[in-house]
């Protein structure tokens, strides 16, 4: 077992997992709550069709990068990992920017659903809005899976733990308590997505370095590898994790901490609210 490729796979599953968890919970708990709970089957079917997609999107983009042969590999799994560090990157910030309003929209479309008299709609609204929490892992998955070389195996058990934490996070936000902060859950654990992706992001531009698709700045930065080799011990559960290495190329180490210092800053910056909606003033005349 790589502990690395484990705890990337666990913190992974957990919290994308945990934003799809949140989604079903809140659809499940507004129908109950409004008297419709007899249509909860349909949220049950339109989320597993979407959990099936994902996993089976998952299963032919490895099964793809794995048959194909040098250099046409590396080509593919750099790009696979950028596509990841991306997609992840971006549902970051939109998840950051939606979780005020996101309980709101979901409960509207609710309504739209049963007032249209659609109930097979409820079924879409949910694979909707849980496929792309889907596709975004399984991608992120990948990705970690071919830079973890020997631990991908780790990395699906990880995910696997990770996704079964998720499901018990949204049982408890289902029944209603306060124990978890979403708040801080989300800000950490997004923290962590992001230290992942930077380290796909390098493990990406070291892949087309190999195959000669980057030729700027290749030369080592550094070699510390007589410390903490990226081969062994601590290193190689940071490399797993992180993408950590021991000889990191000029490029690798520039975009690696570019992407950290800029990716960091704006996602720790304080959230905006919206401005709250000014009352009309009176008609009335005023009294002298």
């Amino acid at each position: 077992m790589n502990l690395g490729a484990f705890s990337s796979g666990l913190l992974t599953g957990l919290r994308e997992g945990v934003e799809a968890a949140l989604i079903v919970a809140i659809l499940l708990g507004y129908l109950v709550k409004t008297g419709n709970g007899r249509h909860v089957s349909r949220i049950w079917l339109g989320a597993g069709a979407a959990i099936a997609t994902s996993l089976l999107v998952g299963i032919v983009l490895f099964q793809t990068v794995g048959g194909l042969q040098e250099p046409y590999e590396q080509i593919f799994e750099g790009i696979t990992m950028l596509v990841a560090a991306s997609v992840v990157t971006w549902m970051l910030f939109w998840m950051r920017r939606q979780a005020m309003s996101v309980k709101g929209d979901l409960q509207a479309a609710v309504d739209r659903a049963l007032t249209a008299g659609g109930i097979w709609g409820l079924a879409l609204l949910a694979f909707t809005a849980v496929i792309r929490e889907g596709i975004e892992t399984s991608l992120f998955l990948v990705g970690q899976a071919d830079s973890a070389d020997e631990g991908a195996s780790s990395v699906l058990v990880g995910a696997l733990v990770g996704l079964a934490m998720a499901v018990a996070i949204g049982y408890v936000f289902y029944r209603g308590t306060r124990r978890i902060n979403l708040g801080s859950f989300f800000r950490w654990t997004g923290v962590g997505l992001i230290f992942i992706a930077a380290g796909l992001l390098s493990h990406a531009i070291h892949e087309f370095i190999e195959v000669g698709v980057v030729t700027v700045a290749t030369q080592t930065a550094f070699d510390i590898s007589g410390t903490l080799s990226h081969e062994d011990g601590i290193g190689m559960f940071l490399r797993a994790l992180f993408g950590y290495t021991s000889t990191p190329e000029v490029i690798t180490l520039v975009a690696w901490a570019t992407y950290i210092v800029v990716v960091l800053a704006l996602f720790l910056r304080p959230v905006r609210r919206p401005p709250a909606p000014v009352k009309a003033a009176s008609s009335q005349p005023v009294r002298p």
